[in-house]
């Protein structure tokens, strides 16, 4: 009719009380840097795979990778996405937009104006550049 009493948990029968120092912890911005590293580092692989063209904004970005690691992140070569046509290189486009959007978010929460202003500059270029996609596929359809 009840529901059994749940035994202690494994800390507890291991060997006495958990401590502070029994794992690791993060303060709020610690965990807000990594995730903003990981949201740059994101942001700069799509870039990457735009190719030509968006150089200084993957520079910028990996700088402030940089910045929050302490290391350089890892790059993939420079790709054409063009011979993959206009879906694919509008779906890059789409993607960056929203990964600098997440990156101004934490920013934002971080304080950090830099990367801030940073990704607010990224989102501003992938929506023109996806503008112009559109604009060009309504320009052909006629």
């Amino acid at each position: 009719m009840y529901e059994p009493i749940r035994p202690k948990s494994v800390v507890h029968r291991m060997g006495g009380s958990p401590t502070e120092h029994d794992y690791p912890h993060r303060s709020r911005g610690e965990a807000l840097d990594i995730q903003l590293a990981g949201h740059l580092a994101a942001l700069l692989a799509v870039t990457d795979e735009l190719g030509p063209g968006f150089e200084e904004g993957a520079a910028d970005i990996a700088a402030q990778v940089t910045r929050l690691r302490g290391a350089q992140p890892a790059r993939a070569p420079q790709q054409d996405p063009a011979a993959a046509g206009d879906r694919a290189v509008a779906a890059l486009h789409q993607r960056a937009h929203d990964l600098a959007a997440r990156a101004l978010l934490v920013a934002a929460s971080r304080a950090d104006t830099t990367v801030a202003i940073l990704a607010a500059e990224r989102m501003n270029v992938h929506a023109a550049a996806l503008a112009s996609l559109d604009s060009r596929d309504l320009a052909g359809a006629h």
